[in-house]
């Protein structure tokens, strides 16, 4: 591994640990720590998705070239979120989103990033699969964080809920499995090809969650709607017949 992407990853990690400690004690004082540590993520995930995009040299074949070595800049796009992946699995742990799920996300994609800046070999496609992977991590901090600041079950937030839904079934569902036929179809390191089986795996099991989640809000939402309509029919027959 090149030594600039060692310090990159260095910086990387000391820096979101400390725009965490900034956020922490600083920004937001009377807030939890995972609103703080989403709020972190959030920077993340705008960041990597816009080094992403920039870091295409071709738009009419964004993936392209396939398999072949990692530009710089590509480089410097899996490094930064390698550095961001390895400070929130361990902010993570320490604090109260500690499940099993998260975990096996996290070191797939650390193990699946870390090989990808090892062998320095097929850039295109792992920076596109971060872009699908991060293009909707956004809406997913925002529905969270929208919850703490009193926004629980109101339209706002089931907009981002179902924006979040929305993004994430197309990047993770749609363009996410072409990557990966990319991926297990051509003459890459066997490791690679695992770590990029591995990745659509997790992203189907969460999309199975994703639209449990929407389906009972949604019905959550009916079901209050017809409360409240009902509630409102017997407010007005009252007072009818008083």
């Amino acid at each position: 591994m090149e030594d600039y992407v060692i310090k990159t990853i260095v910086i990387g990690v000391v820096s979101w640990t400390s725009a965490f400690v900034i956020a922490r004690r600083i920004i937001f004082p009377k807030r939890s720590f995972d609103f703080c540590n989403r709020v972190v993520s959030t920077l993340h995930a705008t960041l990597a998705v816009t080094l992403a995009w920039l870091s295409v040299e071709d738009w009419r074949c964004p993936i392209c070239p396939v398999g072949s070595k990692s530009s710089p800049k590509q480089m410097q796009v899996l490094a930064v979120s390698l550095s961001y992946l390895i400070y929130d699995l361990a902010c993570c742990h320490l604090g109260e989103r500690v499940n099993l799920d998260n975990t096996v996300h996290h070191l797939v994609s650390i193990v699946g990033i870390g090989a990808g800046l090892s062998y320095q070999k097929c850039g295109s496609e792992m920076v596109a699969t971060i872009w699908i992977t991060e293009i909707s991590s956004p809406f997913l901090h925002v529905r969270e964080l929208l919850k703490e600041l009193g926004y629980r079950d109101t339209l706002l937030n089931l907009a981002a809920d179902i924006l979040f839904a929305a993004i994430f079934t197309f990047a993770r569902m749609v363009v996410g499995p072409c990557i990966t036929y990319v991926t297990l179809s051509a003459n890459y390191p066997l490791l690679i090809k695992a770590m990029g089986l591995g990745l659509q795996l997790v992203s189907a099991f969460w999309f199975f969650k994703i639209i449990k989640m929407i389906k009972h809000k949604l019905t959550k939402k009916t079901t209050k709607n017809e409360v409240n309509h009902a509630n409102n029919w017997k407010e007005t027959t009252n007072s009818k017949c008083q």
